[in-house]
């Protein structure tokens, strides 16, 4: 071993008191509920080496993203921070901070979860979607960096991507492409404490990817099936746009087959892990950025394909799979309601590296580490969520929306109503419950939010908003209003 190979092992080792820290592996999709996995319960697509990994893994059954887009959540499970309180409001649009002369990273100020893994001596490597801006360049301490110039995807096939600081045309299908590079880099950095953010670009289930013919290996597996798993529902009145692609047998089909597609690509990743004797030292996460709709409750799509925006359970409800052999139990279940915002602390907490975190950051999440080794925790089942000019908190049996400068608001009694078609806000029967919820909502903001990037009360944001008009704001950050010229906040020192 090398001098400075000696000196980095030595530096993971002093925090972490079990042994030699874990490699991390995040696998993150993208607009994709649970509902599609086997291991969540579906009986027609095949994905058996992600219910490989729950079966050596904790899965947990009631995980929510915080958001409905993707810039936003993925920003969210990085810093562990609300859009209140990181500026990334809404998906970033082409251009712009992603590419060309105004782009910056949106994440600069904040510490990360590659960035503090990177300062306690981890090599990190992304291979996928970014969609934070700055894509051109490595950020948050990537050495390695494969990804897209912008966070939409038009096809998987003939796609560009930058790579080496360079945008190309790619002939080959992007998931396959995005697991090649993740492979690699693990055959790379084996003898080293890594960290890799495997981030597909699909199964999307959005826009022209999903019209173009399926090309992958699951072409004949899916040509005739019916899938059943995708409810045929009337649409809601609520929908935007999408709600003709309900029992699209079209759609339904190239999605079913871009998740297996993915899963083809962990399986893939799995056998490495295995083949270079990394498993039992290699915490594995896998999850989304935030769920999608197939027909369900009457809409398909994100909170966002509905008018006004939504904070409904289909757009929340992400995969959350954990596993760590030896350390996280296999084959569990758990049932708590866990947020996208609990990872950043709770990763902190599996790797040894939780003293890291700054004391001077209001983290709205909570370290459910003590759950995946089945200790005795502590645990209120709540999950608060932040979409422009919509905010909610959902508990076990009630989910409280509320909107600014927009109605209607919402409650729905979800042990009655999964579907929230019944809107109890203002029944007198429930006024009590509503009070109590809409206090907890509020105390939870006014705690969290940064005034700089508060919407509710007149703070600004980073991106485009779908709900502009409402805050007097038209395109605020085109040009940049947080140049990359400017010095941005530097991250607490390691």
């Amino acid at each position: 071993m090398s001098i400075s190979a000696a000196l980095l092992m030595a530096t993971l080792l002093a925090v972490s008191d079990a042994g030699p820290p874990p490699n991390v592996v995040l696998i993150m999709t993208d607009n994709h509920g649970p509902w599609t996995l086997g291991c969540y319960g579906n009986p027609d697509i095949k994905t058996p080496h992600i219910d490989r990994l729950a079966e050596q893994g904790t899965l947990f059954t009631r995980a929510y993203a915080n958001n409905a887009v993707c810039s936003p959540t993925r920003a969210t499970v990085l810093t562990g921070l609300m859009p209140c309180q990181h500026g990334v409001h809404r998906y970033l649009g082409g251009n712009g901070v992603q590419v060309g002369p105004q782009a910056y990273n949106t994440l600069e100020e904040f510490d990360t979860i590659p960035s503090l893994l990177v300062d306690a001596g981890y090599v990190a490597g992304l291979s996928g979607k970014w969609h934070l801006g700055g894509n051109m360049t490595p950020q948050e301490g990537f050495s390695s960096w494969i990804t897209k110039p912008h966070g939409h995807s038009r096809g998987f096939y003939d796609q560009e991507v930058i790579e080496n600081g360079t945008t190309r045309i790619e002939p080959q299908y992007l998931t396959d492409l995005w697991t090649d590079r993740a492979v690699d880099f693990i055959d790379k950095h084996h003898e080293q404490p890594f960290f890799l953010f495997l981030a597909y670009n699909g199964p999307y289930g959005l826009g022209g990817a999903m019209r173009d013919e399926i090309r992958n290996r699951h072409r004949d597996t899916y040509t005739d099936k019916e899938l059943p798993s995708f409810p045929r529902t009337e649409p809601q009145p609520w929908n935007y746009n999408y709600g003709d692609w309900i029992g699209d047998l079209q759609i339904i089909r190239k999605y079913a087959a871009e998740v297996s597609g993915i899963d083809d690509g962990i399986g893939r990743v799995l056998d490495k892990l295995n083949e270079q004797e990394l498993s039992d030292n290699t915490l594995v996460i896998f999850t989304s950025d935030q769920g999608l709709a197939g027909g369900h409750a009457g809409y398909w799509g994100m909170g966002d394909h509905t008018r006004p925006l939504t904070a409904f359970d289909w757009t929340m409800h992400i995969p959350l799979i954990l596993r760590w052999p030896d350390h996280i139990l296999a084959s569990q279940r758990r049932d708590e309601i866990v947020s996208n915002y609990d990872l950043l602390p709770t990763l902190m907490s599996l790797v040894g590296l939780n003293d890291k975190l700054s004391d001077e950051v209001k983290y709205p999440g909570r370290d459910f580490s003590s759950m995946l080794t089945d200790e005795k925790t502590e645990w209120e089942n709540v999950h608060f969520y932040e979409f422009e000019n919509i905010r909610a908190i959902r508990t076990d049996d009630w989910k409280y929306i509320e909107r600014i400068h927009q109605t209607p608001n919402e409650l729905y009694h979800l042990t009655t109503d999964a579907d929230e078609h019944d809107n109890l806000y203002g029944q007198p029967d429930h006024a009590e419950t509503l009070l109590e919820l809409r206090r907890r909502l509020h105390q939870f903001f006014d705690e969290h939010a940064d005034p700089k990037w508060d919407l509710w009360h007149g703070g600004k944001s980073k991106t485009d908003l779908i709900t502009a008009q409402f805050f007097g704001i038209s395109n605020p950050y085109h040009p940049s209003g947080y140049r990359p010229d400017q010095q941005p906040t530097p991250r607490s020192a390691p």
